[in-house]
């Protein structure tokens, strides 16, 4: 045995035990997720110009979690007709990002989907961020409300995701039944809160994702992770707190919640979103699953996994008319 394939066997034997019972996460969740469904979505959509012929494109924002307006490119093959239904690609930027241009989506309009590209709140894109402000925060985003699990930022942001669906769901163009979502490190972390949250989701692509085995993460992650780890270091009295309710949001937690297919990707010598982490949500998922592993990669999506998204969303999505 060469020593790649003992480091996969290592990777495939990562299994954490859950640092939560299944009953709290469903009971936490289920919850929430009942609260959001009675919230009007409120989704507007403005036509926006853009200079490439092949695509048609609209300014949406929805109703996202209290009350924060949030902002998304809608994207069309400019061939599709008025009544075509269509799958709907829903993806979100990485930290510190935000949704680009709407040419940044083009792979996904060359096979015939439309997409909806969103802000994450309060990061670089449009879209700000109502959730108070009721006790100091480490620099970033993501320590906000880290003491109250119920008014954090990571809840948020999970609202806005599943919210995020079912606006897509709402938009002219749509088909409901086919709607997946992707997205690389923080996008791939909320790719698979989608996936084991919203009852819609078709199909998960989630690469170098985040929110993989948190409590690893804060202690070795040298990327959005260090906030936390900067606010532990301020306050080690709260260390536990910070573990419990960050094993909410933790997919290794709520890797029992997986019905829809899942791809995943992860970079060997990627010190942010670190291959021990992402195996140990994997190895738990029990539904239809895929890895692509890179050895020599760190956190980044080459070209070739573009190519494994692109053929594994045609798999999932065209099959299922």
């Amino acid at each position: 045995m060469n020593a790649i394939e003992l480091r996969k066997q290592e990777l495939n034997n990562c299994r954490p035990e859950p640092t939560l019972d299944a009953v709290a996460i469903d009971t936490f969740w289920d919850s929430q997720l009942a609260e959001s469904e009675g919230r009007p979505l409120c989704v507007r959509m403005i036509p926006e110009a853009t200079p490439y012929p092949g695509m048609v494109v609209s300014k949406v924002s929805y109703r996202g979690y209290g009350e924060t307006d949030i902002h998304a490119w809608y994207i069309r093959p400019a061939s599709a007709t008025a009544q075509e239904e269509l799958p709907c690609i829903v993806t979100f930027p990485g930290y510190t990002g935000d949704r680009g241009y709407p040419e940044r989506y083009a792979r996904y309009i060359l096979l015939g989907y439309s997409v909806l590209a969103v802000d994450v709140r309060g990061q670089l894109g449009e879209t700000g961020n109502l959730l108070p402000l009721e006790q100091g925060v480490v620099r970033g985003w993501i320590t906000q409300g880290l003491l109250e699990k119920e008014h954090s930022y990571y809840l948020a942001v999970a609202m806005d995701t599943v919210r995020a669906i079912e606006a897509a769901a709402e938009l002219p163009g749509t088909d409901p039944a086919r709607i997946a979502i992707t997205g690389a490190s923080q996008g791939g972390g909320i790719a698979l809160l989608a996936g084991a949250l919203s009852r819609r989701v078709a199909a998960v692509a989630a690469d170098i994702p985040n929110l993989c085995r948190l409590d690893f993460g804060v202690m070795n992650s040298t990327s959005s992770l260090t906030e936390i780890a900067e606010y532990l270091k301020r306050y080690p009295e709260q260390l536990e707190q910070v573990l419990h309710n960050l094993a909410y949001f933790d997919i290794v937690n709520l890797a029992h919640r997986f019905t829809a297919p899942v791809l995943m990707s992860s970079g060997w010598k990627d010190t942010v979103c670190m291959p021990e982490t992402i195996y140990a949500a994997y190895n738990r998922i029990q539904a239809p699953k895929q890895m692509q592993d890179y050895p020599f990669s760190g956190h980044e999506v080459g070209e070739f996994q573009q190519r494994v998204t692109a053929r594994f969303l045609q798999e999932q999505l065209d099959s299922s008319r």
